[in-house]
């Protein structure tokens, strides 16, 4: 039985690997990052269990653009703003004023890091 129960676990985990949209290095940088911005954030137990979903879904798209040197500065520019564009209303619900202020001061680095050093 248990050697049932680990066949069908190592089978699981490698479709899941096969059909994860990243791969389980990028999904544990985008946590680090994730978990770094909720830091600075200093979002309460309740925040974090909103917000870590939501940015580690946006860490790695976010990523892939400022380091895409295909595009231009103001390509650039507009995907980041259109990503954040989209879980905006999401941040703004569960954010303090204060928070959110913040998050967007955090949001307008990334866009400055992309743009001058396209990092």
């Amino acid at each position: 039985m248990k050697n049932h129960t680990l066949v069908i676990s190592a089978v699981a985990m490698a479709m899941f690997a096969l059909v994860a949209p990243t791969s389980f290095a990028q999904r544990g940088t985008a946590m680090s990052k994730a978990q770094a911005i909720a830091q600075q954030l200093n979002l309460t137990p309740q925040q974090k269990e909103k917000i870590l979903p939501i940015l580690v879904d946006e860490v790695p798209k976010v990523q892939a653009i400022k380091s895409d040197n295909s595009l231009s500065k103001i390509q650039k520019l507009q995907q980041l703003k259109a990503i954040h564009k989209q879980t905006d209303p999401q941040m703004k619900a569960i954010l303090s004023p204060e928070q959110y202020q913040k998050l967007q001061a955090i949001r307008q680095e990334t866009i400055r890091d992309a743009i001058h050093t396209g990092r």
